[in-house]
């Protein structure tokens, strides 16, 4: 296989935009997803897509995994129901020997951990390399690769993430460094957010208007990256998914399991996880992860819109 070829399994908002980008740098790409139209719009950027995630794996050094949920990071690599309900069996049975597995989902430590110990035992490498910067990061080649395993990986998927990536943090030998530091960053992200849409309900439930209001600690010490960029959201009511409510959940619910892991007190990143719950329950689950602020409107009967 030449390096310039992959497999690649997770056509989604971010997952189609990496992989177009590999074809347009002369990838020999084989690219799988459980949706039909994400597999057609593979095809029609000049991309090869194949049936089952066996097909994408067949004979491949090199398999980049972008799922949302290390249980379909599971069904891809070893079969199952879950995300490859058309194949007909997992990725690593397919793999050419001694290759390497990126998987770029954001996943527990203790799973990436576990998972890179049985890829070694099956004859494969593992490189743990969750991503940040959306879908904008991705349609631009500017994500940041927050990444941890052997050497023999990062050689391996380093033509790749040139590609891909304005970025890449080398965290490690090991996998499971990259899922941490990837959990902090989400541990704070969300956070951020639900914290901006109580400031902002609770501003607004005081009488201030909100978009002087968001001017206003915009150029102030209360700003942060998440504030700036979530409450334009929150004013303009478009919730259309960059990053969704329910991806939060996920995310906090892996900063909350690892702390209860480590015996490690989470109070603040609880009270988090909770309101994202809260908007999940109310119907919001797939809306942007902003939508968190309907908890707050909907308990004050308001709304930050301006």
């Amino acid at each position: 296989m030449s390096d310039q070829a992959c497999g690649f399994v997770g056509l989604g908002s971010m997952g189609l935009a990496m992989a177009v980008n590999l074809v347009r740098a002369g990838f020999e790409l084989r690219g799988y997803d459980i949706a039909a139209v994400a597999r057609e719009r593979l095809v029609q950027a000049g991309g090869v897509a194949v049936g089952s995630v066996a097909e994408v794996a067949d004979g491949q050094s090199l398999l980049l995994v972008v799922v949302a949920r290390a249980e379909q990071a599971e069904s891809v690599l070893f079969g199952g129901a879950d995300a490859v309900a058309s194949g007909e069996g997992g990725a690593v049975a397919a793999l050419a020997p001694g290759a390497t597995v990126v998987l770029h989902s954001t996943v527990s430590p203790a799973y990436a951990r576990d998972l890179g110990e049985r890829l070694a035992v099956a004859g494969h490498r593992l490189l743990d390399a969750p991503i940040s910067g959306g879908r904008v990061g991705a349609e631009g080649g500017n994500l940041s690769i927050m990444a941890s395993g052997s050497p023999a990986a990062f050689d391996a998927a380093a033509r790749a993430f040139e590609v891909m990536a304005g970025r890449v943090y080398r965290l490690g030998d090991e996998p499971g460094t990259g899922s941490t530091v990837k959990m902090i960053n989400q541990h704070l992200a969300g956070v951020h957010i639900a914290a901006a849409a109580e400031a902002m309900a609770l501003g607004t439930r005081a009488g201030a208007d909100p978009a002087t209001l968001f001017e206003v600690i915009s150029g102030s010490a209360g700003n942060s990256w998440m504030f700036s960029n979530r409450v334009p959201h929150m004013l303009e009511r478009d919730f259309s998914p960059r990053s969704a409510v329910e991806i939060f959940v996920k995310d906090l619910g892996i900063v909350l399991e690892t702390g209860k892991e480590l015996r490690f007190p989470l109070p603040i990143a609880a009270s988090a996880h909770q309101q994202y719950l809260a908007a999940a329950a109310g119907g919001h689950g797939g809306e942007d992860d902003a939508a968190v602020v309907k908890v707050y409107e909907r308990l004050a009967d308001i709304e930050v819109k301006g």
